[in-house]
């Protein structure tokens, strides 16, 4: 897809470091792309429309086909200045279902499938999710990213990240290892107990990236009231209302659709008013 003039880009909402790689604060995640039609040329219209941090993992995957590798086939070899974000922790089995967390001696093998999948001889930035499901993870997670931070010193790993946690393990994860993001659930109507821990984040200058920011179910009247004003989708205000929570958050929203990717991006360029931003946030 060629952009033209009027196409809002991702750089519209600015740009965030993560560590030394500089990324349009408007991403995209790659878990919904397996088996679906138009992957690769969603991947490809992502990047023509300014996108330059995906959000993947080797656990993303369908029986078909896997978002590793699709970022592989549709964008290799990679464009400078694309930083392509993985995880590790969770897993899963050839027929999808998810192993218990892997264990720290079972990092390697997950940081090594991920460099295979997407032809790389190192990981951008590695996230180490913890817990399952949406089910936010308790306990220790020192050994495990202890184990990472061993990868990073091989150079294997650029850059370590933190996922589904609370901000004890932010703390606990700083004391081994810089951390460069925390990526959680959290929305306009989700997680907001997170609050704190995003404007933590800010403060320390770790970025925040929300997954599932603009999941909603049914609509809350607030959200359609400012999207009918705007003559924007749900989902836009969603994003803006996301990106407008701090200059450290980043969004990285998932689509299969090439016309809702375009809608999606042009988000980045969507600012709320001090007014619509306090009515979405009161919510």
């Amino acid at each position: 897809m060629t952009t033209n003039t009027n196409t809002i880009t991702a750089d519209a909402a600015g740009t965030w470091q993560l560590g030394d790689l500089t990324v349009n604060r408007l991403g995209f995640g790659a878990m919904r792309i397996p088996g679906r039609e138009h992957a690769v040329e969603v991947l490809r219209t992502a990047l023509d429309l300014g996108v330059n941090h995906i959000d993947s993992a080797a656990f993303y995957f369908s029986p078909l086909s896997s978002a590793n590798e699709l970022i592989n086939r549709a964008l290799r070899p990679y464009p400078d200045g694309l930083v392509l974000t993985t995880k590790v922790g969770p897993g899963r089995d050839p027929s999808g279902a998810f192993l218990p967390e892997a264990r720290p001696e079972q990092l390697r093998g997950q940081v090594e499938e991920n460099l295979r999948q997407l032809g790389r001889d190192h990981l951008d930035v590695v996230n180490l999710r913890i817990g399952t499901g949406l089910d936010r993870g308790a306990g220790s997670l020192a050994d495990r990213f202890g184990a990472l931070a061993d990868l990073q010193r091989e150079g294997l790993v650029r850059h370590l990240g933190i996922s589904n946690v609370g901000p004890e393990h932010l703390a606990e994860a700083r004391a081994i290892a810089p951390v460069v993001c925390v990526q959680n659930q959290y929305g306009l109507q989700a997680r907001r107990e997170d609050d704190a821990l995003l404007a933590e984040c800010g403060r320390l200058g770790i970025a925040f990236v929300p997954f599932f920011a603009i999941a909603s179910g049914e609509e809350h009247p607030e959200v359609a009231a400012v999207a009918r004003a705007r003559g924007v989708t749900p989902a836009q205000v969603r994003l803006a209302w996301t990106l407008a929570k701090g200059p450290n958050v980043l969004a990285i929203p998932g689509t299969g659709d090439p016309a809702h990717l375009v809608q999606n991006v042009a988000a980045a360029g969507l600012e709320l008013s001090d007014e619509e931003f306090a009515r979405l946030d009161s919510i």
